[in-house]
């Protein structure tokens, strides 16, 4: 596989499209890293050239699970010895990653100069595709805010789990307070079927709409799956190794209904 830069034309007559999609999380463990990934990945399925960005600097696990070894990644480009777009590998599923340095610290250390011009690139960056995809760090520190803000939509993963549960609801909260959740919508990962995913949704829903005055819709719901377990064992993606199971008939549909009403 190779991991040379891909370079793309920049489009002329969308020079200012807002297409970021954003994922999210209260706490670490609900799937958002392999859920940017599929994501992604059905993304291109459909038509679209799409990039990942793996913004999780301290704990980055996009180059683990895809089983790539990129040559180039986001702490070079912090460091200043490379731009975001030389940063950029092409994985065999026909999308980009920028591949974060699992252990190099958190974006919360960066100065915020330094933040506020990393964030403009990544703008200018997605304007080379027509998605780009966020996987931001876990919690509700606010440079994954500050990152999520610019998106046109950010997914905040959960799961049945009370504490998955109530780290959204944090997270949403957080984002309400600086006026950054008009954008949120959610995915109640590895649901044990569709009725009980859109059960989790109404109780976080429930407690945004009493407590915040505001009511994210629900994005999809990913059914939880042994099949996804396997892929991230085998390092593959799960639309090249299970490309009929159910999550990800899930993430494809999820990605329809995304592009459709974006």
């Amino acid at each position: 596989m190779s991991s040379a830069p891909v370079v793309h034309a920049f489009p002329t007559a969308q020079a200012t499209k807002r297409n970021i999609i954003a994922v999210a999380s209260g706490k670490g463990g609900v799937g958002k890293t392999w859920l940017s990934i599929t994501l992604t990945h059905a993304l291109t399925h459909i038509g679209s050239r799409a990039l990942l960005f793996d913004g999780d600097l301290g704990l980055a696990n996009v180059d683990v699970q895809l089983g790539v070894t990129p040559q180039r990644d986001l702490g070079s480009v912090i460091a200043g010895q490379i731009t975001l777009a030389q940063a950029t590998t092409r994985h065999d599923g026909g999308f980009d990653i920028i591949a974060g340095r699992s252990g190099s610290g958190s974006l919360a250390t960066l100065p915020p100069t330094r933040l506020m011009s990393l964030r403009g690139e990544l703008q200018e960056l997605a304007q080379r595709y027509d998605w780009a995809v966020l996987d931001l760090g876990a919690g509700i520190e606010r440079t994954v805010r500050l990152l999520a803000g610019q998106s046109r939509a950010c997914l905040v993963v959960t799961t049945d789990e009370p504490t998955a549960i109530t780290d959204a609801y944090a997270f949403i909260k957080v984002s309400a307070l600086e006026h950054l959740a008009d954008n949120i919508q959610i995915v109640v990962n590895m649901a044990s079927n569709h009725r009980e995913g859109e059960r989790t949704y109404q109780t976080l829903a429930r407690a945004c709409r009493e407590f915040l005055k505001l009511e994210p819709k629900l994005a999809g719901v990913v059914r939880r799956d042994d099949h996804v377990k396997d892929s991230i064992r085998r390092q593959t993606a799960l639309l090249v190794r299970h490309p009929a199971c159910d999550a990800a008939v899930d993430v494809e549909a999820l990605a329809q209904r995304l592009t459709a009403s974006l």
